[in-house]
């Protein structure tokens, strides 16, 4: 400010205000000849600068406003989630209290929240906004004890529940009429929304927000928060909500808690499916089973979404066993003595084949995989020319890469693919003995897994060259192993693979995915090394995690990653899942899931299942980790359905009130609907197939 001062008799004003402020160069100085009072001359003197006046002003003028945007709020329930939203609370500037049974002061002075002990103190405070963070399940004896009438009659009474129509009927019934309600849904967590809000929905239902323009105001500054942090604000009633949250939020909650039943781990060879399952667990396992009850006994439309789950495992299961019946069958009342002596003739060539194998492997060093070049092509001298037999979606998908870094593809299939290898680059033969003619270096099957005996088997291995090297890249590999060894002569190679991986989960490169292989039998001779690292060289190049390993030790971790991840997928694309208005992270990763694996065809589920002696343990374990999660649910729906109807009638008479949940009889109807269909016990899945070749 410059403050200007003429040495006048009188005393000046002592304070300019800033409408008054005017610039000292406007100032007519001159002496006034029309003043009868002499002015005494004098020289005009500077007694202070401050060049920011005008700044401060702005500076005080945002600070009143951002003031009047605070909102005194006291948390009741200061768990966990209640913590979590102080913390967001805190940062923006409001004011936050709160209480909760259990002792929380040394966390609240830690986040700058008031705590009180005592209910009556904090609502003495007169909070403007009342924020329950409780559980679903105590929800109605917290609101039932606080002292509503040491609160302001205008107060606003926030809910974070997971339900809704069960939150709206229960503040409508406790709460007078003169206190505004505004029913609210952040769809995240702690852990879902660790690295931010941005994005993540918050659904709301201004239930009942008095007219007055301080009031509505307070509701929008408190919706302001969540908009401010980037949250994706939705505003939805709160019987809309409960019907997408049943789809959404339950069954993520009830697929995460039935594999968290199965204790998955990691696996050296994770699918990005494996993982995505992995994160579910994660994000579920730290909620309480109350929290996932609370869903279920809350929300009308769970129970339809649970019995909509059981039938479409059990659909799975009676499909699954009646393809095994029909292959089992037809093993028993096949040609026995065909079979016989196919048999004897196979193994005289596995031994043979094994102690080539375990001879080449000893005259060889391990490999370490190194890091290439994607663009470049590969040289003369490791320029390969191989056969794809079978050139449908995945072998098209192989083919790209590998003309792409120079190697000549060959192909051959059932169907006529002659066009689609045209525009690859690909030599396409409709006769399997022309392709074999050729002298391809290498063979590789990508047949489905029920196919490849037939296709294998069908081949004129007579017309190849006697080294051939032999590639599979099924989902399973003993199958394969076993296979290749009963059937190719002694002189083949044999390379067994899985790339981990596929058209949908490899679109954007295959940089970091899982590349699994096993040399089976690679003869000593240097060219026959050669060219098998050669042909591993092609995935190494586009920066596939190579990962050397046994094909049974692949079976045995592909039976709880894979085998796991479609038999999730394929039960979720039964229930139509779609995404909502409110998806979760973890349903996002339900729905990305049963996108990567709808694409497959059931034979390839099967073939995971019928060709993996690990697999029918896994399934067992998941049928026995749902009906586990169902006993859970419904002996707490059984308990809270018999206090209902057992308590003693003056307690009932006293205590009357309308229940917020259906009626007793209609909740019982419907346990004991579900009750008598787990009394009717299942047999066990099937026998033990262990006396079964099913090969």
């Amino acid at each position: 400010m410059l403050s200007l001062r003429l040495h006048y008799p009188w005393p000046p004003k002592p304070y300019l205000s800033p409408s008054s402020f005017v610039n000292p160069q406007s100032l007519n100085l001159s002496p006034n000849p029309t003043t009868t009072r002499p002015l005494r001359r004098s020289s005009l003197k500077i007694r202070s600068i401050d060049s920011a006046q005008f700044y401060d002003y702005e500076s005080k003028l945002a600070a009143q406003f951002r003031y009047a945007s605070m909102l005194k709020i006291a948390v009741i329930g200061f768990g966990n989630y209640g913590q979590f939203l102080a913390e967001a609370l805190v940062a923006q500037g409001h004011t936050v209290l709160a209480h909760s049974r259990s002792d929380y002061s040394k966390t609240a002075q830690d986040l700058g929240v008031s705590f009180f002990s005592d209910p009556h103190d904090l609502c003495e405070q007169h909070p403007q906004v009342i924020l329950l963070c409780t559980s679903i399940i105590s929800t109605e004896p917290v609101l039932k004890s606080l002292p509503l009438q040491r609160l302001r009659r205008n107060t606003l009474f926030v809910d974070v529940l997971s339900v809704k129509e069960f939150a709206k009927a229960l503040l409508l019934k406790y709460l007078p009429p003169h206190f505004d309600i505004l029913c609210t849904h952040p769809m995240f967590g702690p852990q879902s929304a660790k690295n931010g809000w941005k994005g993540l929905p918050f659904v709301y239902e201004k239930v009942r927000i008095g007219s007055e323009e301080s009031r509505v105001s307070r509701c929008d500054k408190f919706l302001s928060i969540f908009e401010g942090e980037g949250c994706r604000m939705v505003e939805m009633s709160c019987a809309e909500h409960d019907k997408y949250a049943a789809e959404s939020q339950f069954i993520t909650h009830t697929v995460g808690r039935v594999l968290g039943m199965l204790h998955l781990e990691s696996t050296p060879i994770n699918t990005k499916g494996y993982e995505t399952l992995l994160d579910l667990v994660k994000n579920t396992e730290g909620d309480s089973f109350d929290l996932y009850y609370g869903l279920f006994m809350y929300n009308k439309n769970t129970l339809e979404m649970l019995e909509r789950l059981d039938v479409a495992l059990e659909a799975m299961k009676k499909k699954i066993f009646g393809l095994l019946h029909n292959s089992v069958r037809d093993q028993i009342f096949g040609n026995a003595e065909k079979g016989r002596t196919l048999q004897e003739d196979n193994a005289n060539r596995a031994q043979n084949g094994a102690a080539l194998a375990s001879s080449s492997r000893a005259s060889r060093s391990p490999k370490i995989a190194r890091p290439h070049d994607q663009e470049a092509e590969v040289s003369d001298e490791s320029r390969l020319e191989i056969a794809i037999v079978g050139f449908g979606n995945f072998g098209q998908f192989l083919a790209k890469t590998i003309v792409r870094q120079g190697h000549k593809v060959l192909a051959f299939s059932r169907s006529d693919y002659s066009e689609v290898a045209h525009k690859l680059g690909v030599s396409y033969f409709s006769d399997v003995d022309d392709l074999c003619e050729e002298h391809p270096d290498v063979i590789l099957l990508c047949t489905s897994i029920l196919s490849t005996e037939k296709v294998l088997r069908s081949l004129p291995l007579h017309r190849l060259k006697r080294n051939t090297l032999f590639v599979d890249v099924l989902s399973v590999k003993e199958f394969p192993r076993n296979l290749f060894l009963q059937t190719l002569p002694p002189e083949f190679d044999i390379l067994c693979t899985h790339p981990m991986f596929g058209p949908e989960s490899g679109k954007n490169g295959w940089n970091g995915l899982s590349f699994v292989y096993d040399e089976v039998r690679i003869g000593s001779e240097e060219s026959r090394v050669s060219r098998c690292e050669q042909f591993l060289d092609i995935f190494a190049r586009e920066g596939c995690r190579m990962v050397e390993m046994s094909c049974a030790e692949h079976d045995k971790h592909a039976a709880g990653s894979q085998f796991i991840t479609h038999t999730v997928g394929r039960i979720l694309e039964t229930l139509g899942l779609e995404s909502t208005p409110i998806n979760t992270k973890g349903y996002e990763t339900l729905l990305n899931l049963v996108e990567n694996t709808a694409g497959d065809s059931f034979d390839l589920y099967y073939g995971l299942f019928m060709y993996n002696v690990n697999a029918m343990e896994q399934l067992k374990r998941l049928d026995m980790a749902f009906q586990s999660l169902r006993k859970q649910l419904f002996g707490r729906l059984h308990g809270f359905v018999r206090k209902q109807n057992f308590e003693t009638s003056d307690k009932s008479q006293d205590t009357q009130e309308q229940p917020l949940l259906p009626e007793p009889s209609q909740s019982e109807q419907n346990f004991r609907k579900l009750d008598e269909s787990q009394v009717t016990q299942e047999q066990p899945l099937l026998p033990e197939p262990s006396g079964v070749n099913l090969h």
